[in-house]
């Protein structure tokens, strides 16, 4: 039965957030890139003939915001005049719209804002929660903060960090390692243990910046301190690598963050290269291919930690079967009206319908490039 509803109008903003202070992980340390000073989002909110509306968006760290915000202004007409619940055929519709930069990387992320917006329309229309119209498991989602472990800060800063994340109601503690000198590793993740005491979920984070022997070695050395993942030890890239890490270690391997497509997802599990997969919506395309990567992972009885963007992956951690993880970034949230609620470890999928999100004043004040398809 066709719906009789319309896509009426679109609206784009390049948004640029400045981060309080310079950070810096392992990729900084080893000279493979600068300080992120800022990250560059791309939203877009949709309005149909009978009043529905939606928001999502998308981002980019460091390089690529501009190309996203320019890939999704030559594509974003072909959703005038369409029917709004089609949300996988208009994805495929914007795929081949843009189809000869491909179908990984900037042309899908470029998407992503989109679909996004198409479902945070559909489950308002419905009444729902994003996670409750696409089959809620649970209504709260184990969390761990990533924000207060970066390699900029001393030490005692992040200890500092983990204490307040606790306070908050912070579930799990993810710091970066992967610095030219392994032994200084070591001796952070040691204090970092001893300072949330045993059993307190721990990660670490090495940002694709150890070969293979060296993440051997730190694999082995890292067993003792009861790490709930270790993550990205090796290049993205690698599943061979990998796989082999996933095999010979106790600790879990965690990865995914950087991939771009489903297809390169469905590489990676093929290759049997993680314990834990970490999508991230934005970066793949939207919900639409994430629900397709879900199934995939859910098939091969996977565990789940989407990437960043946690207004977005709290409903998609929600709708998964085996407990996920979602990360906690505080970074968005000026960008928003609403606070996410944390306790007792878990955050809470919020009951507002849709994503449950509404763009700030503030927002609008770091906007540096807009689009309206009503306008132009």
């Amino acid at each position: 039965m066709e719906s009789n509803d319309r896509i009426a109008r679109v609206r784009l903003s390049s948004v640029s957030l400045p981060l309080n202070t310079p950070i810096s992980d392992a990729k900084v340390l080893t000279g493979r890139q600068r300080p992120m000073t800022e990250v560059a989002l791309l939203f877009a909110e949709i309005g149909t003939e009978q009043g529905h509306e939606g928001i999502g968006f998308g981002y980019s760290k460091r390089a690529g915001g501009p190309g996203q915000y320019a890939h999704a202004r030559e594509i974003a007409p072909e959703l005038i005049g369409e029917d709004p619940n089609d949300i996988s055929r208009l994805w495929e519709k914007l795929a081949w719209a843009g189809a000869s930069v491909g179908r990984s990387g900037l042309a899908v992320q470029a998407i992503a804002a989109f679909d996004i917006a198409l479902w945070d329309a559909k489950a308002k229309r419905a009444g729902l929660p994003l996670a409750k119209l696409l089959g809620a498991h649970r209504d709260t989602v184990r969390c761990y903060n990533t924000s207060g472990g970066f390699l900029h800060e001393p030490l005692e800063q992040v200890l500092a960090n983990a204490s307040g994340a606790l306070e908050r109601g912070i579930g799990g503690i993810k710091i970066k390692v992967g610095r030219p000198d392994t032994r200084a590793d070591l001796a952070r993740v040691r204090a970092v243990r001893e300072h949330l005491g045993d059993g307190f979920p721990l990660m670490v984070d090495a940002n694709q910046q150890w070969d293979r022997l060296t993440a051997q070695r730190m694999g082995r050395s890292l067993e003792e301190y009861d790490l709930t993942w270790i993550e990205e030890p090796l290049d993205a890239y690698d599943h061979a690598g990998h796989a082999m890490l996933a095999r010979s270690l106790d600790t879990p391997v965690a990865t995914g963050e950087m991939l771009t497509s489903v297809a390169e997802h469905a590489a990676l599990i093929d290759a049997g290269a993680a314990d834990i997969v970490q999508p991230d919506a934005p970066r793949i395309g939207g919900i639409t291919p994430f629900l397709r990567l879900a199934a995939l992972a859910r098939h091969h009885r996977l565990q789940l930690a989407p990437h960043f963007a946690m207004e977005i992956h709290l409903h998609l951690a929600a709708a998964y079967d085996q407990e996920p993880w979602v990360e906690h970034f505080e970074w968005l949230e000026p960008l928003f009206n609403e606070r996410l609620e944390i306790r007792d470890g878990r955050m809470v999928v919020p009951d507002r319908p849709g994503l449950g999100i509404t763009l700030s004043d503030q927002a609008a004040q770091w906007t540096v490039a807009h689009w309206d398809s009503q306008t132009t």
